[in-house]
């Protein structure tokens, strides 16, 4: 009882910090950040009430802690299902979806604990092969499946840009370009800024089978564009297209370019 009497007479009397109570007293800063809750939730102040005793000051502060220890009504949870085919949508983000569940249960869980039950149901669908990347070994490229607005200076004319993504593999760094179009020079461009945005080249490039990469898609032989090739022995790397219907091959790109 001394104990919790020091602390309540240094806080509210010497308006001492929880660190420098610690100190005083000895005790580990946790210790006294939790008498000071729960004195506080017990309406305790200093100086304390002459005709409390010890046994009394005892019981409202176990009260208190009974209180705190019992369990809490359980959070609702969202409705997981749902949750996995809004992702499946365009520009929409596991945040955004947050965001909407927290508005009609603003008791429930926060973000981040939402993303770890969201991803520890997720894990139950079907099993997968986790991926492994070795660091400078693959460069993930693809175009983002959304154009940005460019507004240009002067009379009222927008245009739609198209959006480059590079990812690494082991770091998940990302770069990223507006290009006017999706034509081949604008994805070798893409490609050759990459490299130089990394500071070197991945041993690696995994693009998608987009028609300014490859001409003919084949899961053992694909048929690369030839300047698309020519690129690649100039810097070092080789060229390894994802496969037809196998998104996990370029997951990370994936999933930014979204």
């Amino acid at each position: 009882m001394r104990q919790i009497k020091e602390i309540l007479r240094l806080k509210y009397q010497h308006q001492l910090s929880v660190w420098a109570i610690a100190r005083s007293c000895r005790l580990s800063r946790s210790t006294v950040g939790d008498y000071l809750q729960r004195a506080s939730a017990a309406g305790l102040n200093w100086p304390l009430p002459e005709e409390l005793s010890e046994a009394q000051l005892l019981e409202r502060l176990l009260g208190v802690a009974q209180a705190q220890s019992s369990n809490p009504p359980p959070r609702p949870l969202p409705d997981w299902p749902q949750v996995h085919h809004e992702l499946r949508r365009p520009n929409v983000t596991l945040q955004l979806v947050w965001q909407e569940y927290h508005q009609t249960q603003p008791q429930g869980y926060g973000y981040s604990r939402f993303c770890q039950l969201y991803q520890r149901w997720a894990s139950t669908l079907e099993p997968s092969l986790r991926q492994v990347h070795v660091p400078g070994e693959k460069m993930f490229v693809d175009w983002a499946g959304q154009t940005v607005p460019i507004r240009r200076p002067g009379p009222e004319t927008v245009t739609e840009a198209s959006l480059f993504v590079a990812v690494l593999g082991a770091s998940n760094k990302t770069f990223v370009e507006a290009f006017p179009d999706q034509q081949l020079a604008s994805w070798i461009t893409g490609h050759c800024h990459a490299y130089q945005f990394y500071g070197g080249v991945a041993r690696i490039t995994v693009p998608d089978n987009a028609k300014t990469a490859v001409i003919h898609a084949c899961r053992y032989e694909p048929v690369l564009h030839r300047t698309y090739q020519e690129m690649a022995e100039h810097y070092g790397t080789v060229i390894l297209p994802a496969r037809a219907a196998r998104p996990k091959d370029k997951e990370l790109v994936s999933y930014c370019a979204r």
